[in-house]
């Protein structure tokens, strides 16, 4: 240590090697939070998914919403096709 580039050089590395560190740490929480983040919108996802079919489900078809005044409606905005021809 009597050297003063090895003193340097010590300090430089030990410098370094701390601005890595805080590097890994800095990314290792960006990935936990990332993950974090990930599960919440798949949990949130899922419980959409369920809200949704369990709506679609309560109108038959899934085509066709009961509005009271304005009598059925069609969720497509298409034209209702009315009864087949029996033969």
């Amino acid at each position: 240590m009597n050297d003063p580039s090895t003193y340097w050089l010590t300090i430089t590395n030990i410098a370094l090697g701390l601005v890595t560190l805080i590097c890994i740490v800095a990314v290792g929480i960006g990935v936990v939070q990332e993950l974090a983040a990930r599960s919440k919108k798949k949990a949130t996802l899922s419980t959409l998914d369920s809200e949704v079919a369990n709506l679609v489900a309560s109108f038959g078809d899934g085509h066709a919403f009961n509005i009271p005044s304005l009598g059925v409606t069609m969720a497509d905005g298409g034209e209702e096709l009315g009864k087949k021809e029996q033969r």
